[in-house]
């Protein structure tokens, strides 16, 4: 595998988290508007990112593939928990 390759492969993997990172904040957004308001969009996309690319590590270390349903599983637990920990607690 070339360079550009491992990159894309890469990229590929952590798609999600970053997919998940920006939707989840800003859907959380619509509903708890005014519990949101004083945490700023960015931090919490941050945090999410940071979660979300943990748990991909993690499941791919521990099921021994990238793709698996446990580990989407785990991406959305991670970014409720994350958004609801940096604003609604």
């Amino acid at each position: 595998m070339d360079f550009l390759g491992f990159i894309d492969h890469l990229l590929n993997l952590f798609a999600p988290a970053f997919g998940l990172a920006l939707l989840v904040p800003s859907l959380a957004r619509l509903v708890w508007f005014r519990a949101l308001a004083s945490v700023g969009w960015l931090h919490q996309v941050k945090w999410v990112l940071v979660a979300n690319a943990a748990v991909l590590v993690a499941g791919l270390i521990l099921l021994g593939r990238d793709g698996a349903t446990w580990t989407y599983v785990g991406l959305v637990l991670a970014s409720a928990l994350t958004v609801w920990w940096t604003g609604l607690r």
